[in-house]
């Protein structure tokens, strides 16, 4: 690692970016825009990130990644990511990213996707740790903010080497970390190793942000009964459930929402992405969304895999008045017996 590259201890953050209790949105690649964000916002998520930001699209001045970089005047708190390797292109990306008023700037060095890790981004960066450290000090030298880096576990078992990746990061001016528990084989599935990340967060001297595996309130208590308390962020268990972070504000009190609720929802969050995108464009890519607000909740695979027909606000109209209709007679038998199930739905 270059000395140049390391930050002197008194330059290091001493208090922590997040409150203890915070709940983030994780940066989700064509999903965290602002409709996307302002849905959670509704649902008391108060710490957002933007889409993940390609920092080569953004140095040749992609279109669609600018607007990556736009915010919502109400949005209170919101954080960039970028991915990338070459330094000289992560330089001059934060440099742009520095313009925008941006609370923290996130390194991603945990994207398992293969188009992602067959460019040596991304998980695939992680595991060349000199390399890694340099494009993130590349970053740290050239944006004006907190900066932060999002990893993967990399060991499901021994702790050291995430331990040694972390400890650098931090020397390099890193001002929170947050570590996703599963390694980048797992993708977004499988057990997630929360011991490992407990011996992590026990030994590095930052602050962790645990990340993975936390799609309900029950969990969300196991999570920190394992790892311990802190911040925490979520990604697939907020896909399609917004719904979440008033679920762990409110804990044991939570009320689910009904399928009304799901159909307002829903309309609100596709119309303001239509107005956002065009109407063509926003219901295009708005079918993913709609499925993933029913998915889990009892509905139909027949009424899920319809959204695919949704092309217009008549089929859109049509689709919500199904959903009003609610999911089987049988996902209610079915509650009884899993009261504590993820993404519940109540009748009234």
């Amino acid at each position: 690692m270059l000395l140049s590259a390391i930050f002197n201890q008194e330059q290091l953050a001493t208090v922590n970016i997040y409150p203890e209790n915070a709940l983030i949105l994780a940066p989700l690649s064509g999903y965290t825009d602002i409709p996307y964000r302002r849905s959670a916002n509704r649902h008391g998520c108060l710490y957002a990130f933007t889409e993940m930001i390609d920092a080569g699209s953004l140095v040749f001045g992609n279109r669609k990644t600018l607007r990556f970089l736009e915010r919502s005047p109400d949005e209170k708190w919101l954080g960039a990511q970028i991915v990338g390797s070459d330094t000289e292109t992560l330089s001059k990306s934060a440099k742009i990213i520095s313009q925008y008023d941006f609370n923290i700037l996130d390194f991603n060095l945990g994207c398992p996707a293969p188009k992602v890790q067959r460019k040596g981004e991304g998980a695939a960066l992680a595991k060349e740790q000199e390399k890694a450290l340099r494009a993130f000090s590349a970053i740290r030298q050239n944006y004006s903010g907190n900066v932060s880096a999002k990893i993967r576990l990399l060991d499901e078992n021994d702790p050291s080497p995430t331990i040694k990746l972390i400890k650098d990061l931090r020397d390099a001016g890193a001002s929170v970390i947050t570590v996703h528990g599963r390694v980048a084989k797992q993708f977004y599935s499988g057990p997630v190793h929360y011991q490992t990340m407990k011996a992590v967060k026990e030994s590095v001297g930052i602050q962790i942000v645990a990340n993975g595996g936390i799609n309900s309130f029950l969990k969300y208590t196991e999570v920190l009964s394992l790892v311990g308390n802190g911040a925490v962020m979520f990604a697939t268990g907020a896909m399609g459930n917004p719904w979440i972070f008033e679920e762990i504000l409110n804990g044991d009190s939570w009320i689910p929402p009904t399928p009304e609720d799901i159909s307002n929802e829903i309309k609100e969050h596709i119309y303001e992405t239509c107005k956002y995108y065009g109407n063509e464009i926003g219901l295009r890519i708005s079918r993913k969304f709609i499925f993933d607000y029913l998915k889990g909740r009892g509905y139909s695979s027949a009424l899920k895999n319809s959204v695919v027909k949704v092309s217009n606000f008549s089929d859109f109209e049509k689709f919500l008045c199904e959903i009003r209709k609610g999911p089987s007679e049988g996902y209610f038998k079915w509650l009884e017996k899993n009261p504590n199930a993820p993404r519940r739905i109540r009748l009234s």
